[in-house]
């Protein structure tokens, strides 16, 4: 008997389509990930670890890394599916801004709209331009930017 091969979750290239908008799952940003961050990193930056020194610092608390809210963005983008068993590599981030502070407690997810498609068959699929916009649970935007991503094309039968 045999076995038909599953289809990946995530969308080809062809089913992409201009203007289209995702919206991540949130995700609560905690201790453990700004203390695993920092030990993975080795940024032990004060104002992420030290909760007295940032209470007297221009936030007035601690904050997330930002590189570690990008990292967790990336997890939610792939955990909604569209880009899950499809992307062929993370090409660039361009543009990208980093608004506003991340707090512990804070949760974030992201809203990503699809701005530009080109095709790329020698590569075996095409290029997609996402915009992302990540935000938080009172719906402020925290960081933003492009992300260019290679999605395969669908397999000819």
């Amino acid at each position: 008997m045999s076995q038909m091969p599953s289809r990946p979750r995530g969308l080809y290239f062809e089913e992409f389509s201009l203007g289209h908008k995702f919206v991540t799952a949130g995700r609560t940003v905690t201790e453990a990930d700004v203390v695993s961050f920092a030990g993975l990193s080795g940024d032990f930056n004060q104002m992420h670890v030290d909760a007295d020194y940032s209470a007297k610092g221009v936030f007035g608390q601690r904050v997330a890394h930002g590189l570690l809210v990008l990292s967790i963005v990336s997890g939610l983008a792939v955990q909604s599916g569209f880009m899950e068993g499809t992307v062929i590599a993370f090409r660039e981030i361009n543009e990208w801004k980093f608004s506003k502070p991340v707090f512990l407690g804070d949760t974030v997810h992201a809203i990503i709209e699809v701005t530009e498609l080109k095709p790329m068959p020698r590569l075996g699929g095409g290029l997609a331009r996402l915009s992302f916009s990540v935000r938080n649970q009172t719906d402020d935007v925290l960081m933003k930017g492009i992300w260019l991503v290679l999605v395969a094309s669908q397999p000819s039968e």
